[in-house]
């Protein structure tokens, strides 16, 4: 049996979704470098957690799949050879919005995108407020390194 080394990011956010998204590529750039094939970014990585408090204004940090964030991971995973697994604030159109994330294989495609199904609303944590419940079900989808879902 074939192994594939996996890489995990998890960093501190600030308000600067340039900052967030600088310090991810520097991060996979990093496991790469160390052998990972397979690179997971943590949830909403590219702002502060939003979602303890309603707030319309936020509504802004949500961008398309084929938007800025995932077209600039596509070119960082091409670039590595990495499988890369990107969640963001998905605005699907006005009005709907998913916590979704993407595969991007390591020729820098992207093979899936999966939308976050259920949603919680604790105390402290709104997030039926900014998201709709997916729709796409749970798949697994063939990477270069591995079959994953």
């Amino acid at each position: 049996m074939n192994s594939v080394k996996v890489g995990l990011v998890q960093t501190s956010c600030v308000e600067d979704k340039e900052v967030n998204l600088v310090n991810a590529v520097v991060q996979i750039e990093k496991l790469a470098a160390q052998g990972a094939k397979i690179i997971c970014l943590q949830e909403l990585f590219a702002s502060l957690y939003f979602c303890q408090t309603e707030d319309c204004k936020q509504f802004s940090l949500s961008e398309p799949v084929k938007g800025p964030t995932v077209e600039r991971l596509q070119k960082v995973a091409q670039k590595n050879q990495v499988v890369l697994i990107v969640p963001f604030f998905e605005k699907r159109t006005e009005g709907i919005y998913h916590n979704s994330s993407v595969v991007i294989d390591a020729d820098g495609s992207v093979l899936d995108l999966y939308r976050k199904m259920h949603i919680p609303d604790d105390p402290n944590f709104y997030e039926k407020f900014y998201f709709t419940p997916g729709d796409l079900g749970f798949r697994a989808v063939q990477t270069r390194y591995a079959k994953i879902g």
